[in-house]
This record gives C-alpha cells, structure tokens and sequence, in this order.
C-alpha cells in the first residue's frame, strides 16, 4: 500500500506540493503563534517565576506581581520568628525615569535587593560579581532591555536627575514591555523615593527540609494583612490574572485555531481536488475489488505521509524563527507536551482534510468512470 500511496502521490506533484505547503504554513503558523504566546507570558511572570525557590509573602489584596501593594518592614521581621522560617528578605521595585548623555530619554524599574545577599536578583551575566552594586550610583541592566539595551557598561546617566552608571549586565529579566534594573535596596529607595519603612514584597527563605506549604500555612495564620504563597502557586496566579482574565490568553487562542482551520480548509479542498482528478484511478481499484476500507487508508496514508513531510519543513522555519527572537532576548522553548500538540495538530489537519477525498471516493460506483 505505501508503493501505491507514493505513486499516487508522485503522479500529482503540483497537488501534493500544495498539500505539503499548506501543512508546511499551518504548523508555522500555530507554532509562530504558541511562541510569542510563551513569550510575553514568560515576560509577564518573570518576576515571580526567577524567584519561585522562596516563599513570597505581599498584601493581602495581591494576586499578581506585577501590582504589589507596599508592606511595612516590621512584618519581616515578625516573620522570622515562625517555625520552618530561616530568613527573610526585602525586595523594593519602583520606577523612573533615566536621560543619557545623547539626551535620549527612556522609563527604567529598580529593582532594590539586600546586600550581601542579594535575593531577588537573577540571570547575572557569568563574570559578573553581585558585589559591584555596592560601588555608588552602581546598577546592573538588561542586555536586551528595550529602550536602554545599547547602554555599554560604564556609561553614566541619570536616573529621576540623579547620576549613576551601568555597573554590570543581566540576560532575560524584561517585563513585558517594562525594563528592569537591579541595584541595592538603598540605593532604590533613594532614588525613586520609596519609603524607608516599606517594601514591595518578602521573599521567605524556609529552613533547610522543612514543607514550603505548612510555612506558608503557618506565616497566613500568623499575620494578619498579609498572605504567603508558595513560589509556584504565586506564579499560577500571576498568569492566571494577567494572562487569562485579562484576555491576553484569548485572543492568541483564536488566532492559532484561525489557522488551524484554515490550513484544514485549505488541505481538505486541495486533496478533494486531487481525488476529482484521479477518480478514474480510484474508480479502476475499485472495480478490479479494492474495497472502500482499503481506498480509505490509501487515503489516509498519503495524507499522513504528506503531513509528516510538512511537519518537519514547518517545526524547521518555527525553530527557525525561535532562535531568531532569541537573538534579540525574547526567549522561549517549547515543552514535550506542546510538540506533541503541535504534532496532534498536523494530523488532525491532514487526515481531518483528507475526509472530503475519502467521502468522494467512498460514494463512487466503480462502472461510473468507465462511462465518461
């Protein structure tokens, strides 16, 4: 049956072409979609998903961290003193504005974090020591930031009209269309006039074999005005009140089953034609005691046969596109489950597609192509 399948397939190479680029656009364009999909969600959770080894504790209105309401620093240290706690750390995120020696202007996020430990603080470039941030004016910033990713190391500048200086470089530690930067927890305050008595949010450092979720059970029992959530959990509702409740997650929804209709539109009437054009070959197995049974799954083997072809040229131009976003920072991979969706997806279009010809072939009568 595959020899038969390939003749078929090789006797109506315009048709085949077709089918072959109409799965090759389908699966670039669900997989194009799911990336940049990943991507701005990744973008939107990064704060919290860097950080999700600690025990996040904010007001207790806060379900996104991106919208963190101040808390007083006297309940850290109420905090430590609640079994299973080993340490507490303050993290203050504020914004402003930075002008450059060239007058270009561009809006900036501190993020402040606690010497000399300097939780908070994450993807620093390899070389690079945490310490450098206690030089003065001293900020570390993103490679790929934004607005400001062409600030060579060194270079000073002035934030909110006071002068600092890039001290060193981070990779992948963009919001969504916000740039961070990270300096000490002093230094933020000072700077964009953050409240010495106040704090964006704790990271919890549990000790050492102790069960993350009875600390956050026992901190939410303890402490009234505040709630703990583990790191995952925090992140879960982080997506979830961004991405999903905000729409973000419906509208790429729609335009990756856009294509996938499409694409089964498109496989499903170019298949149909390419039956219409070899009826007298189908009709000829038929009368000679093919039965339906076996012209279905010719069919279909020529349409799976045609989708894994247009799997890989498709998963190539996708990876193909991965890397280049990757160069410019949005950075993003695809888990096992979603290649296995995306392989799902190439079969549901091409033998889904495939059933206009098998329908057409089925229901012909074999002495019918012999009267023509």
């Amino acid at each position: 049956m595959f020899r038969t399948a390939y003749r078929f397939l090789k006797y109506d190479k315009a048709k085949s072409i077709g089918t072959v680029v109409g799965i090759t656009l389908s699966v670039f364009l669900v997989g194009q979609q799911s990336g940049v999909f990943l991507f701005l969600t990744n973008s939107i959770i990064n704060v919290v998903n860097s950080n999700k080894q600690y025990i996040w504790l904010v007001d207790e209105s806060t379900t996104d961290a991106n919208k963190t309401v101040p808390l007083d620093v006297r309940i850290g240290r109420q905090v430590t003193s609640i079994a299973g706690v080993r340490r507490v750390h303050e993290v203050v995120i504020s914004a402003g504005s930075v002008k450059r020696l060239n007058g270009k202007t561009a809006g900036l996020s501190l993020i402040g974090v606690q010497a000399p430990t300097y939780v908070g603080l994450w993807n620093l470039e390899p070389g690079v020591s945490p310490a450098r941030l206690l030089t003065d004016g001293a900020l570390f910033m993103d490679v790929f930031s934004e607005n400001l990713g062409d600030v060579k190391t060194g270079e000073t500048f002035e934030f909110n009209g006071k002068r600092v200086y890039k001290a060193g470089q981070t990779r992948g530690t963009q919001g969504l269309g916000i740039d961070y930067a990270f300096t000490t927890i002093e230094r933020a305050r000072s700077l964009t006039g953050f409240s010495p008595n106040k704090v964006s949010f704790f990271l919890v450092e549990a000790q050492p074999g102790a069960d993350p979720a009875a600390v956050v059970k026992r901190i939410n029992g303890s402490i009234a005005g505040v709630r703990a959530w583990t790191g995952d959990a925090f992140a879960d509702s982080t997506f979830t009140q961004a991405v999903v409740s905000g729409g973000f997650a419906a509208t790429f929804g729609f335009l990756i089953i856009f294509a996938i209709i499409a694409g089964f539109v498109i496989i499903g009437l170019t298949l149909y034609s390419a039956a219409n054009e070899r009826i007298q070959d189908y009709g000829t197995l038929k009368a000679i005691g093919a039965a339906n049974g076996y012209i279905t799954r010719l069919i279909l083997l020529q349409a799976m046969l045609m989708a894994i072809i247009g799997y890989a040229i498709g998963r190539i131009f996708v990876e193909g596109f991965r890397l280049l976003l990757m160069s410019i920072g949005s950075n993003f991979s695809f888990s096992a489950w979603l290649e296995v969706g995306f392989i799902s997806i190439t079969l549901f279009i091409a033998l889904g597609g495939s059933l206009f010809a098998i329908r057409r072939i089925t229901s012909l009568e074999p002495a019918s192509v012999f009267r023509r």
